[in-house]
């Protein structure tokens, strides 16, 4: 694999124009995807970014970074990966549907890390092919962190796979999320997906109200077990139907035999599925 260094942080407004303009002038080649990792070393987190995003997604203050902020850090090399010109599918249209994150030991404020980031094993999905982006968060010679983000591009798939009508559980909680939740995450994650941050833009890639990012959802559901959770562990999502913003949500989480499981539903709709485990 070819491995390359990036002396700065790629820059998101930037990257987004470029995101939507490859949409419009570029069709899927469906060919390999690209054998190259970029790394950016060096990386400390703004104490003031971390402060905005613990704000926005219900964590509370503290020097320990909650499991799902290197995401964050991540993401621009993630976008700078995915809108290549060799990358066989265009980044406007593509669907995250799922996110696995490990934490092998908790992140500090003020720690040097080396961040890497990858894309691997292209596949079959029933609604077209799938891949993951791997995103590591190194301190020293130690893997701290790792996420796979599963991502889905439409088309000719695998068929259609059977699924039982299933029923909402009880809620633990209600979650009553404001219609403007999509620009607020995008302030501190720098994901600005138009169809998160107004209807009039949602429109134009078919929902009929801007929808939640699944990465505030997915920490939003993590930030509910603060106080709860080991040094260690892996916290494994499954993004299921959008939340229309403004939304009003039932979560439900329940313990199994090594950790928690919870979901995310809005009457007959599952918004969100997922597991915490230890390691």
């Amino acid at each position: 694999m070819a491995i390359r260094e990036l002396d700065s942080t790629p820059s998101l407004a930037t990257l987004y124009p470029k995101a939507l303009l490859g949409g419009v002038l570029r069709k899927p080649s469906g060919g390999e995807l690209p054998d190259t990792e970029l790394v950016r070393t060096g990386v400390v987190v703004d104490p003031a970014h971390l402060a905005a995003y613990t704000t926005v997604c219900g964590f509370r203050l503290s020097d320990e970074l909650p499991a799902t902020y290197p995401h964050m850090l991540a993401f621009p090399l993630q976008m700078a990966l995915m809108t290549e010109p060799g990358f066989p599918f265009p980044l406007l249209g593509m669907v995250h549907v799922a996110n696995r994150i490990t934490q092998h030991r908790a992140l500090r404020v003020g720690e040097p890390l080396t961040v890497r980031v990858r894309a691997e094993n292209l596949r079959p999905h029933e609604k077209g092919r799938q891949f993951d982006v791997i995103s590591e968060a190194w301190a020293g010679d130690h893997l701290a962190w790792a996420d796979v983000s599963t991502y889905l591009r439409r088309g000719s798939g695998s068929g259609s796979s059977r699924r039982d009508q299933l029923v909402p559980p009880t809620p633990d909680a209600i979650w009553r999320v404001p219609g403007d939740i999509g620009r607020r995450y995008a302030e501190v994650s720098g994901d600005r997906n138009p169809i998160h941050l107004h209807p009039l833009t949602a429109r134009l890639f078919g929902f009929p109200r801007a929808i939640a990012h699944g990465m505030w959802t997915k920490a939003h559901a993590l930030a509910a077990f603060e106080g709860r959770l080991p040094e260690a562990f892996t916290v494994d999502v499954r993004f299921k139907q959008p939340v229309l913003l403004p939304a009003k949500a039932g979560f439900t989480s329940w313990s199994v035999e090594d950790g928690w499981a919870f979901e995310l539903w809005s009457k007959s709709k599952p918004h969100l599925e997922g597991t915490i485990s230890s390691l």
